[in-house]
């Protein structure tokens, strides 16, 4: 009878969808944390399991995947790639433009507090660039064992385009190989609610709900500037390439990808989720193979609020003005510093030095702009990681909508053609 009831009472939970079962685990995560603080540090080792996990499968994943969708793309078909990559780059630098006008309007300052750590920060655009090509050629071996995912990427298209050329046998298993990753990582996605339990009990059980108090007025501009991409310029752009109603594809991306990659915090780890919704959506799988795992590596737009905010709020603290220009072009630095952003927790505050140089800010003083971003990373990196994440599936879909919507408008010119001809 015990056994039954049991069963009665969690079947509902078993089988609710994945959102459901995360947004539970959230919930019973604060609880147990709120009322047995030390049974909830316990369980965060079950928060840190599950993440580990994730960055494990994650590098494989983006190698094996575009790998296998370059090797075995049909030569007779065009994925539509290059629409997808201007809407990567033009949601990124619009972005951090309207970081900039939101830290304009809404001018924040920040308690700089001393900082002892001894990271490496770039000293200036050249120094990213110089890192960015050295990381290109990387070891692969080493390259997947510590998730430099440019340096995976690179190797998975020489390695994809060469096979495109190899025996029918050699890339059917490549083919075989990729879905066997991605049966692994989907078994791993299964366990986020219990992953999410863990991290969200000893997060609260450490920090506090209160944790963040001092920073609400920060935190409060870095969200609002990622809602308003996410429901206002990203919409926007969708509209002008689709030419309808964009909020059922935006709203269902928040929620099926969005909310998923709040939680892990890692857009690499998030790959499986959208890859899956862009499989549910019918999207053309010549594309989205590609976009997506790309998307994880580039697509950063949250990145550049965060480098953007943080940025100009240290300029605010040090009574620094900024002109029009300046900001210009620290959209664009933040742009190019977010496509370099490593697609896992934390990765782009490492770039915020960088931003700060053009200010002229003492690195030291920018590297106490850093740790400031540590402390708000509870809820700033979950936000940067869903907006970034999300938007990988909205622009590919974008993309996928409007070369069909064109399609449709070619077949439907010729068959008019065809039936004056014939009425003649």
């Amino acid at each position: 009878m015990a056994k039954r009831a049991v069963i009665r009472f969690a079947m509902p939970f078993l089988q609710a969808s994945l959102v459901k079962q995360i947004l539970c685990g959230l919930i019973l995560g604060i609880v147990v944390a709120m009322f047995a603080p030390e049974a909830a540090r316990t369980c965060g080792f079950l928060g840190s399991i599950f993440i580990a996990a994730l960055k494990a499968v994650a590098p494989l994943l983006v190698f094996v995947l575009v790998m296998s969708a370059i090797a075995n793309q049909d030569l007779e078909t065009q994925a539509h790639v290059k629409p997808v990559l201007l809407l990567y780059l033009l949601g990124t630098f619009g972005a951090a433009l309207v970081a900039v006008v939101g830290s304009y309007f809404f001018p924040t300052t920040i308690h700089l507090v001393a900082s002892e750590s001894s990271m490496a920060v770039p000293e200036n655009l050249a120094e990213v660039v110089s890192n960015l090509i050295l990381s290109v050629v990387d070891n692969p071996v080493h390259a997947l064992s510590t998730g430099n995912y440019m340096a995976i990427l690179a190797w998975a298209a020489g390695l994809g385009v060469a096979l495109r050329h190899a025996a029918n046998a050699s890339r059917e298993f490549v083919a075989d190989l990729s879905r066997g990753v991605e049966f692994v990582v989907r078994v791993v996605i299964r366990f986020a609610p219990i992953g999410i339990f863990g991290v969200v009990a000893n997060v609260v059980s450490t920090t506090g709900l209160a944790g963040l108090a001092g920073y609400v007025r920060l935190l409060a501009v870095l969200i609002g500037c990622m809602l308003f991409v996410a429901l206002i310029f990203n919409p926007f752009l969708v509209w002008l390439y689709i030419r309808r109603n964009p909020y059922p594809l935006t709203l269902a991306t928040l929620r099926e990808s969005g909310v998923t990659a709040f939680f892990t915090r890692s857009s690499a780890a998030n790959i499986p989720v959208n890859m899956g919704m862009c499989r549910r959506l019918d999207l053309d799988e010549g594309t989205y193979s590609i976009t997506i795992p790309l998307g994880a590596t580039i697509n950063m737009a949250g990145a550049a609020i965060t480098i953007t905010v943080l940025t100009l709020a240290a300029a605010n603290s040090l009574s620094i003005e900024f002109q029009f220009g300046t900001a210009l072009l620290l959209s664009v630095i933040a742009a190019l510093c977010a496509c370099g952003a490593s697609g896992v927790p934390g990765g782009s505050l490492m770039l915020i030095p960088l931003a700060c140089g053009l200010f002229g800010i003492d690195q030291s003083i920018a590297m106490q702009v850093v740790a400031v971003g540590f402390i708000i990373g509870v809820l700033q990196d979950s936000a940067e990681t869903a907006l970034n994440s999300s938007s990988d599936v909205l622009f590919t879909a974008a993309a996928c909508m409007r070369a069909e919507r064109i399609e449709s408008e070619r077949a439907r010119r010729e068959e008019l053609i065809n039936e004056k001809l014939n009425k003649q």
